[in-house]
């Protein structure tokens, strides 16, 4: 792989962190990019994706499997170079050589776990790789859906994604909104449950803005806190729609600023949900760069 445009400055010791993007945790823009594509990744790294993912699973075949997880291996070895990874699930003879080549390397963020079904597949992979490297669970199927609780609530799980294809192909479901709800609020659920930030919805395929946004307010009305990105050019819609907008900046540091006025008066018995709202919005803007509207 090439080094791209990512500076060469060493980054902090924050597994989170990726340089001139948002944190891990609020993250909205998980962008997969295919390992074996230079060009992929010369874009992402150019992108305004708030997280990379370098993909050795499904968008690498598996005859080449090998060679992929070497040259990310190789790449997150050199300085400056950092992103996740989303390695082969549990059952798959790929897992093991995964885990064993990402293990300690300087530039991982965190590894995108496929087809998580059990707690134990999330627990195995963070022991595996040392037991300080985040396990983002990608939850594919029918049991994985079944099991998001426990699947939350394992050590080492940092957050939930929604394989929404895979889901798909499982169980018989359309990809309508009605049919997508149940899942998607179960990891919402799991999530809150697991005390973890709100799950990642899955990929929106094709080209089509409009669905794009439209699939993107209906995840974001559901609890759900990011969504997973095939293409670049989906990435100003998604982090426009899961960004609060500056309407609501202005009218939650306005809230604040009159709550700390009166010396933190709670005045009745809606003051405690508005300001857990307020409190919110504030730092999704400050993390997002939304200035309030004027």
């Amino acid at each position: 792989m090439s080094n791209g445009a990512l500076s060469s400055e060493a980054a902090p010791p924050n597994l989170t962190f990726l340089p001139g993007r948002p944190s891990a945790d609020v993250a909205r823009s998980w962008l997969l990019v295919n390992a074996t594509r230079e060009d992929q990744l010369a874009a992402a790294l150019a992108s305004n994706a708030d997280q990379i993912v370098l993909d050795i699973e499904d968008a690498v075949d598996p005859v080449v499997k090998p060679e992929a997880r070497a040259s990310v291996a190789a790449w997150l070895s050199e300085p400056g170079h950092r992103a996740w990874v989303r390695i082969n699930d549990r059952s798959t003879p790929f897992w093991s050589g995964d885990v064993d080549a990402l293990a300690g390397l300087p530039g991982l963020i965190g590894v995108m776990l496929a087809k998580t079904e059990d707690g134990a597949h999330v627990t195995e992979t963070f022991d595996r790789l040392g037991g300080n490297t985040p396990v983002l669970a990608l939850v594919e199927s029918a049991l994985g859906i079944e099991e998001a609780v426990a699947i939350a609530r394992a050590r080492g799980c940092f957050r939930l994604a929604f394989g929404s294809g895979d889901y798909r192909r499982d169980t018989g479901a359309s990809a309508d909104d009605l049919a997508m709800a149940y899942p998607r609020s179960r990891l919402v659920v799991a999530s809150r449950i697991g005390g973890l930030p709100g799950p990642i919805d899955g990929p929106t395929v094709g080209t089509a803005h409009r669905l794009l946004r439209e699939q993107a307010e209906v995840a974001v009305s559901l609890g759900l806190t990011g969504k997973l990105c095939l293409d670049v050019a989906q990435l100003p819609v998604i982090n426009e729609v899961i960004s609060p907008t500056p309407s609501d900046v202005a009218w939650a540091r306005n809230f604040l600023a009159d709550f700390d006025a009166r010396g933190g008066v709670i005045r009745d018995g809606s003051d405690l949900p508005r300001l857990g709202r307020a409190r919110k919005i504030d730092k999704l803007a400050r993390a997002f760069g939304v200035e309030p509207a004027s």
